[in-house]
């Protein structure tokens, strides 16, 4: 069974998706739409996700679960291998997966990630470097990077 918590944050409300042993989703939203049912796990990831965006930490130790197909699975494991404050094109990570030729596959498995923030999709942009999509918008994108930039000099 999957429940949800939500909380105030920095860049509106955080609503986050858990089962019993693990979150399987962030997401920003607009206003809480169902049942706000806090827990232990849920408290602690969203205090994990306080302490990254305050700058003191970088990764992080709750258990999650990423549901999706074989492909996605793959893209969102080479996210969570660009390193802090760097960033990588959608042909970088299509590279990373073994296939040079699949940006706009990434970029849709990029956009299908459950759990933003912790699965860094904010770490890839476009070929030119520019900021190009995000589900939690791209004033949070640019906010996520800077603070990214600012703590790992």
């Amino acid at each position: 069974m999957i429940r949800h918590a939500f909380y105030d944050f920095e860049f509106g409300l955080l609503k986050i998706g858990y089962t019993d042993t693990a979150v399987i989703s962030f997401y920003r939203v607009d206003q809480i739409d169902g049942d706000n049912e806090h827990s232990a796990l849920s408290d602690k990831a969203f205090e994990q996700v306080c302490e990254f965006l305050e700058g003191h930490r970088r990764t992080f130790d709750f258990p999650y679960e990423l549901r999706g197909t074989e492909f996605q699975q793959k893209v969102w494991d080479a996210l969570c291998r660009i390193p802090y404050g760097e960033t990588r094109t959608y042909k970088d990570v299509a590279t990373m997966v073994g296939n040079p030729k699949a940006s706009r596959a990434v970029g849709m498995a990029n956009n299908r990630n459950p759990i933003m923030i912790v699965v860094p999709c904010h770490r890839v942009v476009g070929s030119s470097g520019k900021l190009v999509g995000y589900a939690g918008g791209l004033a949070m994108k640019e906010s996520l990077l800077e603070l990214e930039k600012t703590f790992n000099a």
